[in-house]
């Protein structure tokens, strides 16, 4: 009986964090669709896109593939 007191404590807290998550989710597509994005300005990085996303980077007119 004891373990499913257990159990019942443990299902009850996974379903607590679920709506936790869910809710900060929506909060996170609220911001994004604001247009208030939570990432710092990059100080000195690259012109143009991002390096890493596209497989290579160009320094100084030195070009590194990764």
């Amino acid at each position: 009986m004891n373990a499913q007191i257990d159990r019942a404590e443990y299902e009850r807290r996974i379903r607590e964090a679920a709506r936790r998550a869910l809710k900060e989710a929506e909060e996170r597509r609220k911001r994004a669709r604001a247009g208030k994005a939570e990432c710092p300005r990059e100080i000195g990085g690259p012109e143009g896109p991002e390096p890493t996303r596209y497989g290579d980077w160009e320094r100084k007119g030195i070009v590194s593939d990764f």
